[in-house]
């Protein structure tokens, strides 16, 4: 009995040797741990750099804040913020897609021509559902090639891409299309919310925006609440572990691609009512600025990762950056080079995030 009491003192008598060694070590972990908690959640590393830039930007120009700021951030960002929710579940997924821009330009350019010529006084609803299937079919013979072809979906949708620009410029036309259907038309000017600055102008909010909410409460749910959703990020983590617990991956490359290409089309067929305009030509060149929305949103190159809530709040960045700088004298050739310091940012700050955690 005496020999165990004995090495119960010695025990404690270690453990209390021990423990400054441990007040020495907890802070450190403490400190890990936030630095584990931001790699968790990069959202809050998005949010920073949105308050910053607001408030350099509300500094030096004080019209900044007010809501017609706001309206016009809302409607810069639909069109992106579609975009960006398509990559989003593409990249959770694994892949990564470029041919989107390409999608929407040829269904809102090829449908806006044919439905004037055929069928002028089509409802626009009728029209907005042309645009999402248009954008289905097109996106699903990505998800094709890829599982068949076994194939990186970057090279595969740089191909569809030129295919898809090649025959909307060689078929369909090159030339301005201002003459939309009458319902196009209406639906782009409906104001969802106006009102009227102190400087006497009409700030809008356009209806279109609800489109916006619409995409990123059914992309939240599909990603978190739907078996589909686990599938896409389970292919992301590792493809060869999703396939052994049972998902069927040539359903998730087609989901993943197919609503990609949906909203990419029904993207398209918003931004020429909001314009009131087809280009052709629009919409080229803005594929960098989604995915760096996106990234910097909180979601990894290699798959596995990313939330609805994060992608928004990256967009809402590179909104920002690409729209009001310019009302504090930052000339335009700065922007890209600001989104590529953020980028650069974030990622480091991330992968020394992971390392320490």
């Amino acid at each position: 009995m005496s020999e165990s009491l004995h090495r119960v003192a010695q025990t404690s008598q270690g453990a209390s040797a021990l423990s400054p060694a441990l007040a020495e070590v907890a802070p450190q972990v403490q400190r890990l741990s936030f630095i584990g908690r931001l790699v968790r959640n990069p959202e809050w590393f998005t949010v920073g750099l949105i308050l910053v830039t607001c408030l350099v930007v509300g500094t030096l120009n004080p019209r900044f804040f007010q809501f017609a700021t706001l309206f016009d951030l809302l409607h810069s960002g639909t069109t992106v913020s579609l975009f960006a929710l398509g990559t989003l579940v593409v990249l959770a997924s694994g892949g990564i897609d470029v041919s989107f821009t390409a999608i929407a330009a040829f269904t809102m350019y090829s449908i806006t021509k044919a439905v004037f010529a055929w069928w002028p006084d089509a409802p626009f609803f009728v029209i907005l559902v042309c645009g999402a299937v248009g954008g289905v079919l097109l996106g699903l013979i990505n998800g094709v090639l890829v599982h068949r072809l076994k194939a990186p979906s970057l090279i595969v949708t740089i191909g569809t891409q030129y295919l898809y620009r090649g025959l909307l410029l060689t078929f369909v036309g090159t030339q301005f299309f201002m003459n939309i259907p009458h319902s196009m038309d209406s639906f782009g000017q409906l104001p969802l919310f106006f009102y009227h600055t102190n400087d006497g102008l009409r700030a809008v909010l356009p209806v279109s925006v609800i489109a916006l909410f619409l995409a990123a409460g059914v992309t939240w749910w599909l990603l978190n609440r739907t078996m589909m959703g686990r599938g896409v990020y389970a292919m992301g983590g590792s493809l060869p572990i999703a396939e052994r617990l049972g998902y069927n991956l040539r359903a998730i490359h087609l989901f993943v691609f197919g609503y990609t290409g949906m909203l990419a089309g029904i993207a398209g067929i918003l931004h020429v009512s909001t314009n009131r305009l087809a280009n052709p030509f629009d919409l080229v060149g803005t594929e960098l600025d989604v995915i760096a929305a996106v990234i910097l949103g909180g979601a990894r190159i290699t798959g596995g990762t990313g939330t609805v809530v994060g992608t928004l709040l990256g967009v809402v960045l590179v909104t920002l950056i690409n729209s009001v700088l310019i009302l504090i004298g930052v000339p335009s050739t700065w922007q890209k080079v600001i989104i590529g310091a953020f980028i650069l940012v974030a990622g480091t700050l991330f992968a020394l995030g992971r390392r320490a955690a």
